[in-house]
């Protein structure tokens, strides 16, 4: 799938710069939709995006008839993420659809109302209590997007780590910790030319440190 993450006139750079940094570690493009409140090249939006802006898909627009002028909500799966919004975004069913646009508008009033009336049934809403005003914005889109790619099963992404189970490992010099790695063991001794290989491979170590059975 092709994310487009579009941000409407943000103000707060900390704000675009976590979303920068999101975008950068998910493979998605992001849009910013002039005026903005601050300057890309500003420290505060580098500081929040780290040494992630190099590996950022970015594209900005004058405004935002612009955007919509060239990115016509009547021909795209574009989704306007509001307070207002009268579908909850995890009821959409994104799953079949090969890309999407995602909208988020400025902090301080969100997207305009009149482009929110236009495409009614293309809003969205994260659940939240109705006394309180808005979720802040970065945390807005990560609750969003990571649905999207939830239910897209996370392609192209890596979902679990087995930094941990190695590090462990090493450190006991025991390939056979405990149950749960007793696959990564096998594929290590599998892949490994070594007379100690019978010897171990059905061994599972429980101690907290290498015992005599372990290699």
């Amino acid at each position: 799938m092709k994310l487009n993450i579009v941000l409407v006139e943000p103000e707060i750079p900390q704000n675009t710069g976590n979303i920068a940094r999101t975008c950068a570690a998910i493979g998605a493009k992001l849009h910013l939709v002039k005026p903005l409140g601050f300057s890309i090249s500003e420290k505060q939006v580098k500081r929040a995006g780290l040494d992630y802006w190099d590996k950022l898909d970015i594209e900005e627009h004058d405004s935002f008839k612009d955007f919509l002028e060239k990115y016509k909500p009547e021909e795209n799966n574009m989704f306007f993420i509001t307070t207002k919004g009268t579908h909850c975004y995890s009821d959409i069913n994104y799953s079949g659809m090969e890309e999407v646009f995602v909208l988020f508008g400025k902090e301080t009033k969100g997207l305009p109302e009149d482009t929110l009336k236009k495409y009614i049934e293309q809003t969205a809403r994260i659940p939240m209590r109705p006394t309180l005003r808005s979720l802040n914005l970065s945390n807005s889109v990560a609750i969003v997007v990571y649905e999207i790619l939830r239910q897209k099963n996370f392609e192209e992404l890596q979902e679990v780590s087995d930094y941990l189970i190695w590090n462990q490992a090493k450190r006991l010099k025991c390939f056979y910790v405990c149950d749960k790695i007793s696959l990564i063991g096998e594929q290590y001794y599998a892949n490994r030319k070594d007379d100690k290989n019978e010897k171990v491979s059905n061994h599972y170590c429980n101690s907290s440190s290498s015992c005599n059975n372990c290699y």
